[in-house]
């Protein structure tokens, strides 16, 4: 119960349906704010408040369980380790896959509980064969499956998602009120839980060392320089600081970070256009395919709110291949790509690396 709406409602759904309910509240902050601002950051101490308002008012015990030694090591510091080596993470998918899913689970189950229930906006089916699947929410302006492509066959089979047929959050707010839990009207939380002020490249100079380098632009000639390639972000256009405009004179955009010459390389937009997608490290949600190996069509989404496009997929040298029937813009290594067949989530990889058809100096 992380002290919002979603997982008080999901707890709520939880004890109706007969289930012996516990709430728990991850302290994953060694230095918790008493605060929260508005819709920033979590984990306070004031949503801990927030969530032991609402297991009281549910009748349920509620516990606190202190994970934060493990999420420093696995999401802060990988988030950290990621952005040093230019790469993009994503700290919601590491703290699911390794947090959430992986430690909390495993101490419940250790504990003699069935599952770890929680309020993402997804749905869990079984196929014809009994399979479990990993489904998007009805709620689609609220789907949250892609964040939840992480989680593998025996991780669904002790997962509980009451939200999921919800078709919108203001009926989950609804039913908050009607339920009379205070938490109804409380913000959604957005932005990285550990970095609540936003600003992602001043919170990373406290980790890594700032080192100026050159900007230079796909033939290495430099335009500018920086005060750290660390927080550049490919597809970035504000805040390079290039004092020579481009030829044509049209933006241009960050498409490469070089961390072992410091150079962050800029071009047009045309080059940001991606044509595929390769990661060694990917997972099967569930039933994997039949035959792996063999192109299959699918749609891949590589942000929590992007859209999907169409896709061919398949393992190749024991990778995974994504080639792309329509572009994506932008995507960086250290992006998951989450593989859909329609509404079910048949994967993910993380990417270590993209392909474009179009030339970098188009």
């Amino acid at each position: 119960m992380s002290g919002g709406v979603d997982s008080a409602v999901a707890a709520a759904r939880a004890v109706d349906a007969g289930h012996e309910v516990i709430g728990v509240h991850l302290a994953l902050s060694r230095m918790p704010g008493t605060l929260r601002t508005g819709s920033r950051g979590c984990c306070t101490i004031e949503d801990s408040m927030d969530a032991q308002r609402a297991a009281n008012k549910l009748g349920i015990p509620y516990y606190v369980w202190d994970f934060s030694e493990r999420f420093k090591l696995d999401v802060v510091d990988d988030f950290v380790a990621e952005y040093q080596a230019g790469r993009t993470p994503n700290p919601c998918m590491r703290c699911n896959e390794r947090i959430k899913f992986a430690a909390l689970l495993e101490r419940g189950l250790s504990l003699g509980f069935d599952a770890v229930c929680t309020g993402h906006y997804a749905s869990i089916y079984n196929d014809e064969q009994g399979n479990l699947e990993l489904h998007r929410s009805l709620a689609m302006a609220k789907d949250q499956s892609y964040v939840l492509g992480v989680l593998n066959a025996e991780q669904l089979a002790h997962s509980m998602f009451p939200l999921g047929a919800t078709a919108s959050k203001d009926l989950i707010r609804k039913e908050a009120a009607e339920r009379g839990l205070t938490v109804a009207n409380k913000p959604d939380s957005y932005d990285i839980c550990f970095i609540p002020e936003g600003d992602t490249r001043e919170w990373l100079r406290d980790f890594i060392p700032t080192e100026p380098g050159k900007i230079v632009d796909t033939e290495g000639n430099q335009l500018g320089e920086h005060d750290g390639h660390v927080g550049f972000t490919i597809g970035q256009r504000k805040g390079l600081k290039i004092g020579t405009p481009a030829k044509d004179g049209k933006p241009r955009y960050v498409l490469e970070i070089r961390p072992k010459t410091k150079e962050v390389v800029v071009g047009p937009e045309s080059a940001l256009q991606i044509s595929d997608l390769f990661g060694a490290r990917y997972t099967w949600c569930g039933k994997a395919p039949e035959k792996p190996e063999a192109y299959f069509e699918c749609d891949v989404q590589v942000r929590a709110h992007g859209d999907t496009v169409p896709a061919l997929a398949a393992i190749v040298d024991g990778a995974m291949h994504v080639e792309l029937v329509e572009p994506l813009y932008g995507v960086a290594a250290g992006q998951t790509a989450v593989v859909y067949l329609g509404t079910r989530v048949l994967g993910q990889m993380t990417i270590d690396s993209t392909r474009s058809k179009v030339p970098a100096s188009a």
